[in-house]
């Protein structure tokens, strides 16, 4: 077979590709100058002709993809992706540039959403996912239909990698197609040898396990039929190279449309949307995806020197990053990749070597820097463009809409926002982000706020996906705009919620998204679970996202009363509640309780005094509840410990009392096991250790208790033990440690206690308090000497 066969008369000229082959992509280039044919058809679903046109926009930008979905059921999609080294775009933008016809002629998305999809096709995300790059690209249709009855699937460049010796699919392809250049010569001469490779590949395996191939093929050979009677022998076809010699085989029309008959239908919408270079990599889940789209698009749009090119990238990167790299280095790092290349045996240096040359010469060695590398440059975040005219649902509009307003771009790479809630953009942004996580479209994460605590900020984690278009999509179903949507989609919410704590968890969403049409909904629901559970656990973990939502209430200026008067409902039934439902508990039971009375502790903290209580005083009652825990006999000991410590947090408790707890809790008579859990209720979690530090008689009675601890039980409680002190910071567990080496008992802190604050000495100590001052000295400066004597009485109190 030579050239000369893809230009007999009346034959089509197939060009078979790698999907998005940077090498393709240029050899399908030169062959369309070559042969100027007079339409040109792709792979890809007829549905998308009508959007042919929008290719040429100015603001159309790859990497884009081409997104079906089903009407009736929007998440019900697929995309064909396109970056601007992918043969397939690049023939796109040939024939619109020429004002040559460009059609797509696989099957129509219609038929292939319709097909109940396996496992192994990815769920439908990608079109590309029946095979590995260089078979088709598209989605297998029909398995029942295959001609053989093989269970593994082939990967054509994997099997003529391991023909040709290579062990690396993608290092064979570099060496016979990168690295061969586009336009020399022959222009057909690379598509005429990859049919051969294919033909044989194909005379041997069949299908090769792409079953619905067979179906796809058929399709395509009707539509490259009809387009021969309209343009003659003027007609190009750009496929995937899989493809192309069942496209050569001559088959009766009636046989190809025998196997299109009765095929599943649904209707669908088709659109352009943004796409990632990290969505077309193998590692974002993409089945027909690359190892590295940055290095393809790199190779594709470097004029020369692809090699020196990308170092000197790679440097500048590093260099942003304050990492030390000299020219000197790139010079070094180029020549090592060619020694590389050519102790290898390789044509040109490629990927694998550029990444070797980078370790050895730019990072010293260290993979870390590299990895930096490989995410920024090998894979990339680059995110595509596509027209505001294309077609979208109005939802999407609205987004696309709000997005320009509010000067929230869409970016691929990840970014932090910080926002203030007393301003107003901050405070609209924030409500945007909450509606579209309430339609399930989580563009931006809530994060932690490096700015403090205070409900008036918030940090979001910003990066959007393509598939938060198909999300989009789904979420039309629910209103026109992004607030009617959301206040929908939490009506219904609220009415199919199943526990209490969900209901309480929506109501909090509705004030941070600001939803004041479906609060009265959701309310209604939640009074009405509310005076039906009668749950304690249900109940204390509903009361913390109340309590939530009225202080974001006030940050926001939403009305809460109504939200109040449930908060103080639910806090009182957990007063009533929790005494009963704490005795008995295994030891499982009772650590999940520990949690909800934590829980409770800190959203009363919050809460204070709400009017809508009986008595106005529902932090007194929580504290009534509490010294109920600490005394009763019956509750286990993990959660008289705890009671005992918030008590004596919140100062109800007298440092005295709660030795006298302690001690009667460590006691000989108290088996060991309930000892330890009263221990890890006591000073676990924040601040425990700390109490220990700063108050020896607590800590002489737990180490007094720890040395009485038999033999025989002592195995027993060690587990809970190591549990509890392992969560200290290491600087408490190391002064922990040099306690119990100087032994508590050497510095009895009890007589004198009185005299100063409780745990401490009596007084200053002189040279401890004189010792600041060289410090304070060279923060001030030299000018401070005078105010010496000031800062020493300072220091001293």
């Amino acid at each position: 077979m030579n050239g000369s066969r893809a230009r007999d008369a009346g034959q089509p000229l197939l060009l078979g590709v790698r999907h998005h082959g940077p090498g393709s992509a240029k050899a399908v280039r030169a062959a369309l100058e070559a042969s100027r044919p007079r339409v040109v058809l792709i792979e890809g679903p007829p549905e998308a002709d009508p959007l042919v046109p929008l290719a040429a926009a100015e603001d159309m930008r790859p990497p884009v993809a081409l997104l079906a979905h089903a009407v009736d059921e929007p998440g019900r999609s697929a995309f064909w992706p396109l970056a601007a080294f992918s043969p397939e775009w690049v023939a796109l933008r040939w024939a619109l540039e020429h004002g040559v016809p460009a059609r797509f002629i696989d099957l129509p998305a219609a038929h292939t959403l319709a097909w109940e999809r396996d496992e192994e096709d990815g769920g439908g995300e990608d079109m590309d996912g029946g095979g590995k790059d260089g078979e088709d690209g598209g989605m297998d249709a029909g398995a029942e239909q295959d001609a053989l009855d093989e269970d593994v699937r082939v990967d054509p460049l994997g099997v003529l990698a391991d023909t040709a010796g290579y062990d690396d699919a993608e290092r064979w392809w570099e060496d016979v197609v990168e690295h061969r250049g586009a336009g020399k010569g022959d222009a057909l001469a690379p598509f005429t040898a990859l049919e051969e490779a294919m033909t044989a590949l194909r005379e041997t395996y069949g299908s090769g396990g792409h079953g619905r191939d067979l179906i796809r093929e058929a399709h395509m050979r009707l539509r490259i039929r009809d387009a021969q009677r309209e343009f003659e022998d003027g007609v190009a076809v750009v496929c995937g190279a899989w493809h192309v010699p069942a496209l050569r085989r001559r088959t009766g029309v009636t046989a190809d449309r025998a196997l299109l008959k009765g095929l599943p239908k649904v209707k669908t919408d088709v659109t352009w949307v943004p796409w990632t270079h990290r969505r077309l990599s193998r590692a974002g889940g993409y089945g027909a995806g690359i190892d590295s789209p940055g290095w393809y698009a790199h190779l594709f749009a470097a004029p020369d020197r692809p090699v020196e090119r990308w170092l000197t990238k790679v440097a500048g990167l590093l260099r942003a990053e304050d990492r030390t790299v000299s020219p000197g280095h790139v010079i070094e790092a180029v020549r090592l990749a060619e020694t590389l290349a050519a102790l290898r045996g390789r044509p040109l240096p490629g990927l694998g070597e550029a990444t070797d040359a980078v370790r050895a010469v730019m990072c010293e060695g260290s993979d870390v820097p590299l990895a930096l590398v490989h995410d920024r440059l090998v894979v990339g975040d680059v995110l595509g463009e596509v027209p505001h005219t294309v077609p979208a649902v109005p939802l999407q509009r609205d987004l696309e809409r709000t997005q320009r307003r509010l000067r929230l771009r869409p970016e691929a790479a990840e970014r932090e926002l910080d926002l203030d809630l007393r301003e107003e953009t901050g405070a609209e942004r924030s409500r945007l982000l909450h509606r579209l996580r309430l339609l399930g479209i989580d563009w931006g994460r809530p994060a932690a706020a490096r700015s403090g605590t205070g409900t008036f900020r918030e940090t979001w984690r910003l990066r959007w996906e393509p598939e938060l278009a198909v999300r989009s999509a789904e979420a039309g179903v629910w209103g026109t705009t992004v607030l009617a949507a959301a206040t929908a989609k939490a009506e219904a919410d609220a009415v199919a919620a199943r526990g209490l704590a969900d209901v309480t968890a929506l109501a909090e969403h509705c004030l941070l998204a600001a939803l004041p049409d479906a609060l009265p909904v959701v309310m209604r629901v939640l009074a009405d679970r509310a005076a039906l559970d009668t749950d304690v656990a249900h109940l204390a973990q509903a009361l913390p996202a109340l309590v939530r939502s009225l202080r974001y209430g006030d940050v926001r200026g939403t009305g809460t009363a109504a939200l109040a008067e449930v908060a103080a409902g639910l806090a009182e039934r957990v007063f009533v509640g929790l005494p009963p439902a704490c005795a008995g508990l295994d030891a499982d039971a009772a650590e999940e309780m520990r949690g909800h009375v934590d829980a409770v502790h800190g959203a009363l903290s919050l809460l204070g005094d709400v009017p809508a209580a009986p008595d106005g005083r529902l932090r007194a009652r929580w504290r009534a509840v509490l010294r109920t825990l600490s005394a009763r006999d019956t509750v286990p000991g993990v959660l008289r410990g705890r009671a005992v410590r918030l008590l004596l947090d919140e100062g109800e408790l007298a440092q005295d009392e709660a030795a006298r707890f302690m001690g009667l809790a460590l006691s000989p008579g108290t088996p060991p096991a309930d000892a330890a859990a009263w221990i890890e209720g006591f000073v676990g979690g924040s601040g425990g250790g700390l109490l220990l530090v700063h108050d020896e008689r607590l800590f002489g009675l737990v180490d007094r208790w720890l040395t009485a601890v038999p033999t025989e039980a002592f195995t027993d409680v060690l587990p809970l033990l190591r549990r509890t002190f392992s969560a200290y910071e290491s600087g408490v567990r190391r002064t922990l440690g040099e306690l119990v080496r100087r032994g508590p008992g050497r510095r009895d802190r009890t007589d004198t206690a009185a005299a100063g604050a409780p745990g401490f000495g009596p007084g200053v100590d002189e040279a401890r308090a004189d010792a600041v001052l060289p410090v304070l000295r060279l923060l001030l400066g030299p000018d401070c000497d005078e105010g010496t004597r000031g800062e020493r009485v300072e220091v001293r109190r």
